[in-house]
């Protein structure tokens, strides 16, 4: 999956498959890569359009999409 850089102080990049509905992102203080499975394309653009990326994603995202880490 294709991953674009993001100004934030939460993330380092952020890539989606809108086919697949998969949210990948890499946290910026530790490299970690986890991606988000049944995330909607409308979600997906509330989410890259937000003020706070970090804001929306603890808010809308963290624990409420099926989650895993990538190795």
């Amino acid at each position: 999956m294709h991953r674009h850089h993001v100004e934030s102080s939460v993330f380092r990049n952020i890539g989606y498959d809108q086919e697949a509905r998969i949210l990948e992102v890499e946290f910026k203080d530790t490299g970690d890569v986890w991606q988000y499975y049944a995330f909607p394309p409308r979600a997906y653009k509330k989410f890259i359009n937000s003020e706070s990326l970090g804001h929306f994603f603890t808010k809308y995202i963290k624990n409420k999409y099926h989650e895993i880490q990538m190795l």
